[in-house]
Order: C-alpha cells, then structure tokens, then sequence
C-alpha cells in the first residue's frame, strides 16, 4: 500500500504541480492588481455581514466552516513537517504561497457564489458546480466530484484522526483504539444534524480554538523574544539557499512550503470554495473577499506561530532526501506534534503535551466536520435523485466514520502520504479550472468595485455583469 501511495505522491506533487501552483497565485494576484492589499478592509468588513438564512449560512459562519477545513493538523504537524524536511527556509515558502494564494482562494470562493444552486433547501456549490456551468464540461466536473469525495471522504481524514491518536496517546498514554472510538461518536451527533450544525459548531469552536492556541504560542514566543531577529534571519537565508547549514535544501524548502502550505491553507486545492457557497450574500466578490481573508488567518496567524514557537525554542529535526538527521536537536523523533509539544513544554513544563493535544483535538475535529461537508455536497452534485442521494448520504456517513477509526491506529507516514495524494488530485483539477474560468472572475470583482465606488452596497445582477450563466441569481 505505502508503495502505491509513494508512486501516486512522486507524479501528482512533481514541481509541475508546485510551480502551477506559485503561477497561478501570481497570476490571480496581478490580475486583480493584488486585492488581497488593496481590500483588505474591505475582507474584515464583509467577514460579519449578512445573515444566516433557511437555506444558507452568513458570511462568518461560511468563513468558519471553511477555517474549520483549514486549521488543522497542518497548522501543527504540517509545519513540523515542513521545518523537517525543507528546514526552517520552508516557512518563507508557506508565506508566499499564502500571499498569492489569497488571489486564487479569492477567485475559487467568488465562483463558487456565482454558480451555487439551491437543493433541498439548502445552499450547495464549489467547483464541480462552477465546472459544469460556468465552463460547460460535465466529465471534467464530473471528474472532480469523485477527486472531492476520494480525498476529502476517504484519504485526507485519517491525517486528522491519526494525528489526534498520536497527541492524546503522547500526554495522557490514552490508546488510540479508545480516541478513535470518541471522536466517531462526536462526529456522528454532528454530522447527523445537517449542514446547519455544522456551521453553528464551526461558528463557535473555530475562534475559540485558534484564539487559545495564539496566546500560548505568543507567550513562548515573548519568552524568548531575545531570539526572534535569529530564527528570521535563519528563516530567510534558508529560504535561498544562503545558510551553509542547510545549503542543499534550496529546492525542498520550496516545494515542501508549498506543499505544506497549501495542505493547510487550502489556497487553490477547491474545498474552501464548496464552504464559500453556503453564505447568504448579495455579490459573489464578498464571500471571495472573505474567503481570500481566511488563507492570511490560517497560515499568517496560526501557522507562523506555531513555526516560530518550534524554531525559537530549536525544538525540530532537519532530515535530507534519505531521511539522514542534518539537525537533531530531538533525538529519534520524526517530524509530528512532539515538536510543538516540547516547544511549549520548554517554557510551561508538564503543560505543553496536553495542551497542544486538546489544541489538534479542537483543530483535527472541526476539519474532520469540514471534511465531511464537502464530501456530501459533492455527492449531492452526483446524484440528483432525493431518495436515492439520501440513502447514499447515510451510506457515505457511515463509511466516513469508520475511515476516521481506521486512520486513528494507522501508520502515521502513511495517513500523511495518502493525504498528499488528496490534496495533490483536488488541486490540479480545480486550479485548470479557475484559471480557464478567471475572465468570468474579473468581471465580476469589476462590477463589485464600479459599484462600491459608486458609494453602492454592491447587489449582483448577472446581466448587468455580463455573467448570464449565473441563473441562481436571476431570481
């Protein structure tokens, strides 16, 4: 099996996939003459307007539930990862790859509103949505709803469940037979509830969570604050290849920030877009704005703090293409939770294993809500038939949380490696499609901006966009 997915991982994460991703950041970004600066305002406003509806989400709850998918383990295991095996320059790589990554999260989110459709009373869309309208190619959509379901529904949330396993086995020896057990019973209460619960869970676990872990990770940081301009001095000559240290890294430090970047962001991978369609918005370009907001939450805030906490306190290993040990400052320990643990431990002893393991608790569960969200949307968008799509939800909810049990007492190698091949299938996909649809994009950000300068509350009318394809708005 670990052989299969190693295969899958050398083709689908090439540099081709690494640099398609940069480009069309960039692309995206000097498209729209770098929104993600200029609205910035504009991306806080809109976070908490509109309302939460019978058949949508607002625009925060929408903004949840997709940060709920993004903050994850990726924010915590994700960048001990990328640290160890890039070295530390990776975290440069994440940073850019969340800048530009606004530009595409933007474009993803906005067309996942322009195309959205009402179903069973409930707002549903995302790329295999926008495929099908917006360009008019069923296979190819057809093609990423079963890329969604295979990643979000069957590789990406043994990462999650695994992760947790580890952490709570490493602060309180608890087995990973019995976490596993906890976290399938929690899940199903949830997810049972309908689209609706788990916005309102999203809604109030997201900031509490990710409030709880910046103030830890800004007091380990305070405490060391002496060696702050070290560990960024060290973070960008690695990034270029400058510090002897880690001088053969240059190409890992890229492709393992941008890897792990967009593992956690989400930026261009079209699972944040499915959540974006929920809100209950009056212009597409909001939610787009809003969603474009969420890349700088997850990796300018959360993941940089845990970056920082790890380097600051030397609590990572570096390891080569062979997996030799170029740094060890933790001796035998791979790249997982442990190094945000002891990074926390170092100034709060006793502290930091369990604090850090209900943190990925928190952070694992709302991703694994997430996870399951988008696997059912998609598989709405496939079976149009009531009855038959009701009874192959309750089938897919089963089969999801016995996956989750599975990955919770399996290698944690493999449930990462398989992940990757998730995320990698979504995002080649769902990037040709953005990109093939980004006319459709800037015309839309210009009717939301001709009408905000008119001092207007921009309301979207289709025609008057030049976007006729968007029927859902032409109620």
């Amino acid at each position: 099996m670990s052989e299969i997915v190693d295969f899958l991982n050398k083709y689908i994460w090439s540099n081709w996939l690494v640099g398609l991703c940069l480009v069309t950041g960039l692309y995206f970004s000097i498209a729209t003459r770098f929104l993600q600066v200029r609205l910035i305002g504009s991306m806080v406003r809109f976070l908490f307007s509109g309302k939460e509806s019978a058949a949508g989400l607002s625009s925060f709850q929408a903004f949840a539930l997709a940060v709920s998918g993004r903050v994850g383990t990726g924010n915590i295991v994700g960048v001990a990862s990328a640290i160890a095996m890039g070295g530390p320059g990776a975290v440069f790589w994440m940073w850019i790859i969340a800048f530009l990554g606004a530009g595409s999260a933007f474009a993803e989110a906005t067309l996942a509103q322009m195309y959205k459709k009402e179903i069973d009373g409930e707002y549903r869309g995302g790329p295999a949505y926008y495929i099908e309208k917006g360009l008019g190619v069923k296979w190819y959509a057809i093609v990423f709803a079963l890329s969604t379901i295979l990643a979000t529904g069957l590789l990406l949330p043994s990462v999650q469940s695994n992760s947790i396993g580890a952490a709570i086995e490493n602060a309180f020896g608890l087995s990973p037979y019995i976490t596993g057990l906890v976290i399938v019973v929690l899940l199903a209460v949830i997810i049972f509830g309908g689209v609706h619960r788990i916005g309102h869970v999203a809604q109030f676990a997201v900031p509490f969570m990710a409030l709880g872990y910046i103030i830890i990770a800004l007091i380990v940081i305070l405490a060391n604050a002496s060696e702050i301009p070290a560990v960024f001095a060290t973070i960008f000559r690695n990034a270029f290849g400058l510090d002897p240290a880690f001088g053969g890294l240059l190409g890992a430090a890229i492709q393992w920030g941008v890897k792990r970047g967009i593992y956690s962001n989400e930026a261009g991978q079209g699972t944040a877009p499915i959540a974006a369609a929920t809100a209950e918005v009056n212009h597409p370009a909001k939610q787009g704005l809003v969603q474009a907001f969420s890349v700088y939450v997850d990796t300018w805030f959360v993941c940089t703090a845990t970056a920082i906490m790890i380097l600051i306190t030397d609590s990572f290993n570096v390891f080569d293409g062979d997996g030799t040990p170029i740094i060890e400052n933790l001796e035998g320990f791979p790249a997982g939770p442990i190094y945000t643990q002891n990074a926390v431990d170092s100034l709060l002893p006793g502290f930091g294993s369990a604090f850090i393991a209900i943190a990925l608790l928190f952070f694992a569960f709302t991703t694994l809500l997430a996870y399951y969200y988008y696997t059912e949307s998609n598989l709405v968008y496939l079976i149009k038939s009531g009855p038959a799509r009701q009874r192959a939800t309750q089938i897919v909810r089963v089969l999801f949380l016995g996956l989750i049990y599975y990955g919770s007492i399996k290698s944690a190698t493999l449930a990462w490696a398989m992940g990757d091949v998730g995320v990698g299938l979504m995002a080649w996909v769902n990037i040709i499609a953005i990109l093939l649809l980004s006319p459709q994009v800037f015309r839309c950000l210009k009717d939301f901006e001709t009408q905000q300068k008119a001092g207007k509350d921009p309301s979207f009318d289709p025609e008057a966009a030049k976007l006729p394809l968007a029927t859902f708005w032409k109620k």
